[in-house]
């Protein structure tokens, strides 16, 4: 009996022995005076246990027989279900294997089996969060994320998404290079499936960003800072009338980093449990899976009903803008070069003024190039160029066979210090370098 059993038991005793009306015992307890008499009736027949409920300590009907907990315990034993938490355990068992409980209920399984442990609930530190955008489209984060997604299954995937500021929408794909390319892939299904947000929120990686370089030696001194050319990316988003910001910490995305921590535990267990191995399956799973509970569990309505996206019209040409643009002049024969190759612009687009200018290239995402000189594009061909005969190499001559070396002679009969007779008269010239001699 509990002390609020034993202040009932003492109002009821005053009410028996008429020190206070059934209508005040009634109001002190905070029951109906039928429940007050119903009380002092069963106190004649039950004693003072008449104010303790029949059913305590009775086990609850609607408690679930222990041998579908020994059933859901072996199940989430298997190592396919390892590090599953009680709420993604209890959606499983669910979905799976038929087996209803609910969250709580798994917890307490799991932590009577050793599958969990209970921890104390942390006071954390205030933390001041960023008000949502007020309207779908008005913001959109941009990442991706470096994770074993397959646990070491298949090969090594990257999780790229989006996701909306205002209402949590997630559009994800995984690739197998977190590239240029795969990236312009997974913008140009967003533009296709929503439109042209006003804004997206990216960190300062080198596929947004072009980074200034500074000499590893050049002392520490504060330097105005030097605009940079924009990155593939970045020239596509000017294109198409986007605007870029840069985070400046990890925390500042917050939204798109929780995603892939819920990502990294629920994606991954979904993927172990459907035995994931290769990208399509991945990406598959991804699709037809994980985003359909993402959108249904997690996604928000934005505060304002108004859609900031802006639709495609017939100045933003997709296939131009999201490609690998560069520069290039044409040759005085109307030809120029791209990746090693020669190509040759067709004789009908040739106009004047077209030698020597420059003209952008663009290799698009479905392999094609493109080259465009002011707003019109020229047909092109690839030129195959003939190889050049290798020049026939000369017989070498055959080394000289040498004899013996033959003796100089050209100091004969040249003694400066051997005087000829003075009966032999002396010539000029031996006079001459006699005298220099002696100097």
């Amino acid at each position: 009996m509990t002390q609020a059993d034993r202040d009932r038991l003492v109002t009821l005793k005053k009410a028996r022995k008429k020190l206070i009306t059934q209508f005040e015992a009634a109001e002190e307890l905070d029951r109906s005076v039928r429940q007050v008499q119903r009380l002092l009736a069963a106190m004649k027949s039950r004693g003072d246990r008449a104010v303790v409920h029949g059913l305590r300590g009775q086990p609850s009907n609607r408690k679930i027989d222990e041998t579908i907990e020994r059933e859901a315990m072996k199940i989430l034993s298997a190592p396919v279900y390892e590090g599953f938490g009680p709420t993604l355990a209890a959606e499983y068992l669910s979905s799976k294997h038929g087996i209803e409980a609910s969250r709580e209920t798994v917890r307490q399984w799991m932590m009577r089996g050793k599958l969990w442990r209970g921890k104390k609930a942390k006071a954390r530190q205030m933390h001041l969060w960023r008000p949502r955008r007020s309207r779908f489209g008005e913001l959109v984060q941009w990442d991706t994320s470096d994770h074993d997604w397959l646990e070491g299954r298949g090969e090594k995937l990257y999780l790229i998404a989006m996701i909306d500021d205002a209402t949590s929408r997630l559009l994800a794909r995984f690739v197998r290079h977190d590239s240029t390319e795969e990236n312009m892939r997974l913008l140009w299904s967003y533009l296709e499936k929503y439109g042209r947000p006003l804004a997206f929120y990216t960190d300062k990686a080198s596929l947004f960003q072009t980074a200034e370089k500074h000499k590893r030696d050049e002392p520490g001194v504060e330097k105005d800072p030097v605009e940079m050319p924009p990155t593939q990316i970045g020239r596509a988003l000017r294109e198409l009338g986007i605007a870029w910001i840069a985070a400046h910490s990890a925390q500042a995305k917050g939204r798109v980093e929780r995603n892939f921590g819920t990502a990294q535990d629920r994606l991954v267990k979904g993927m172990r449990v459907a035995g994931v191995r290769t990208l399509e399956q991945a990406n598959e799973y991804l699709l037809n899976d994980y985003l359909v509970w993402w959108e249904r569990e997690l996604t928000v309505e934005a505060a304002s009903s108004d859609d900031a996206h802006r639709a495609l019209d017939k100045s933003h040409h997709l296939a131009a803008s999201l490609s690998y643009v560069e520069t290039r002049q044409v040759r005085p024969d109307y030809t120029l070069r791209w990746d090693g190759k020669l190509y040759q612009i067709e004789r009908a687009a040739i106009v004047p003024g077209l030698r020597k200018a420059n003209v952008r290239v663009e290799a698009r995402l479905d392999g094609t190039l493109a080259v465009r000189h002011r707003e019109r594009y020229l047909p092109v061909n690839e030129c195959t160029v003939a190889d050049k005969p290798a020049a026939m190499a000369a017989p070498k001559p055959a080394p000289k066979q040498r004899g013996p070396r033959a003796r100089s002679t050209w100091m004969d009969n040249f003694h400066l210090k051997k005087r000829k007779p003075a009966s032999e008269p002396e010539s000029p010239a031996a006079a001459g370098l006699r005298r220099k001699g002696t100097r």
